[in-house]
């Protein structure tokens, strides 16, 4: 393991720039799943279809595509960005909105029917019924859905080191290029991961644990 340890400060960079990017693109997923997981229970038939179009095509088309399209096609209709790390978060970002919004979906269906008809009763409107009553209730829910969203999108990062992106996997490749020790590279890589997964993963069993006490 003495090149994974010679190699400290680019495995730095790399995870960095494999954070940043999980982050980033995970705060654009959660705007965007809790926008369009409103449009997919909205009383507006034009939305629902809306929601429903966005979902389906961004659940069913692999995330390579979206990145050949987004690199390659974007600036071909005058849509561009300074550096490749944006587009990769508008992918990233965009792809995991849609499963966001499911599970958010999914959250709000399983808060009782009565408790949306007791708020209109009240004389709330749709929007005050899902933010008030409906939305505080199903976040509870889908804290461990949307905890292992992140954490696949935390891997799903690893496609952008194809278009440029100097992250984990794209530091593991150009470290193969000069080393010869490939096995402890990729172990030195792995555990790298594991550094934003793992917690990842046991923040969010805090969370959840914590929401369930409340209920």
């Amino acid at each position: 393991m003495d090149v994974v340890l010679e190699h400290l400060g680019d495995y730095a960079t790399g995870l960095r720039t494999t954070l940043a990017l999980s982050l980033v693109s995970f705060a654009l997923a959660l705007l965007l799943g809790f926008a369009v997981a409103t449009m997919r229970v909205s009383p507006v038939a034009p939305l629902r279809a809306a929601g429903l179009a966005y979902v389906e095509t961004f659940r069913n088309i692999p995330l390579t595509a979206f990145f050949a399209l987004a690199v390659f096609g974007l600036p071909k209709v005058g849509i561009g960005f300074s550096t490749f790390f944006r587009f990769a978060v508008l992918v990233l970002g965009t792809y995991t909105g849609a499963f966001v919004a499911e599970a958010v979906r999914s959250g709000i269906n399983t808060v009782a029917a009565g408790q949306a008809e007791a708020a209109r009763s009240l004389g709330l409107t749709f929007g005050q019924t899902l933010w008030n009553v409906v939305l505080p209730q199903a976040l509870r829910s889908v804290v461990q859905p949307i905890g292992s969203l992140f954490i696949a999108l935390a891997k799903n990062s690893a496609i952008a080191s194809a278009f440029a992106v100097v992250e984990l996997t794209s530091t593991f490749d150009q470290l193969t290029e000069r080393e010869a020790a490939t096995l402890p590279l990729l172990v030195g890589t792995a555990l790298a991961y594991l550094s934003i997964t793992v917690p990842a993963g046991l923040l969010t069993g805090a969370v959840e644990r914590r929401v369930a006490f409340k209920r």
